[in-house]
């Protein structure tokens, strides 16, 4: 009887599926497990983004995450390498895609900040990506392990590529050697300035933070724009 039903399911005889072969666990369960580490980082920036990271215990993560209570600790032994792994996964990859089109753009430098880069900074204004950035301006004095974290992963590594932009403008022309080159800083200071009005003033008075960016990097770039490049404009 049992070798008829076999038959009749197709399976041989001393065959075993291959949820069987996995020790039984299903193609959705082992897809499950794989994915918990990322299903656990997902919902580690929710609990940042809501409490804050003093506020934030990996015992919660796991609640929301719906695992069980140690299973954070299996991949993250501490709340700062969470963090950590939150900032990579949610800013790192981010920014570095900006960063790749900052070093293989073949758009004239003026066109790229005044397209894309314009573009990339409101974006993240608008996104809850700068739930971080929040995070950090309210906690990071407490934390500097972490301040210098996101400084070395994401601040150091922006200017530089700002650098090499400027750089590259003076190069081919388009500008002229300012202190612009020496405080790439200020290409992105109006955005730090969106996120705190957004959080703190926005209920108060609407700001317009495209345009506002949008106007800051015009004049930007017709601050440094090269006297025969200004010619070529008008």
């Amino acid at each position: 009887m049992a070798e008829t039903k076999r038959k009749q399911a197709g399976t041989p005889a001393g065959k075993q599926t291959s949820s069987q072969q996995a020790g039984g666990r299903s193609p959705r369960r082992r897809i499950r497990k794989d994915n918990r580490p990322q299903e656990i980082v997902a919902a580690a920036f929710e609990e940042f983004a809501v409490k804050g990271y003093a506020g934030t215990r990996l015992e919660d993560v796991a609640a929301r995450a719906k695992v069980s209570k140690g299973l954070p600790y299996l991949y993250f032994k501490t709340k700062e390498e969470l963090f950590k792994t939150v900032v990579r996964s949610v800013i790192t990859s981010h920014f570095d895609v900006i960063r790749n089109e900052m070093e293989t753009t073949t758009l004239s430098v003026e066109d790229f900040l005044k397209g894309p880069f314009v573009k990339f900074i409101q974006e993240l204004v608008c996104s809850r990506r700068v739930v971080i950035v929040r995070l950090l301006i309210a906690e990071g004095h407490k934390h500097p392990e972490l301040t210098a974290f996101y400084f070395d992963n994401v601040i150091a590594r922006g200017l530089e590529t700002l650098r090499g932009l400027i750089d590259r403008g003076v190069a081919r022309g388009e500008f002229r050697k300012t202190g612009l080159r020496d405080y790439p800083q200020l290409l992105i200071a109006p955005m730090l300035m969106a996120v705190i009005w957004r959080a703190l003033f926005e209920h108060h008075h609407h700001l317009d933070t495209d345009g506002m960016l949008k106007t800051h990097i015009d004049l930007m770039v017709d601050a440094v724009r090269a006297p025969h490049a200004k010619d070529g404009a008008s």
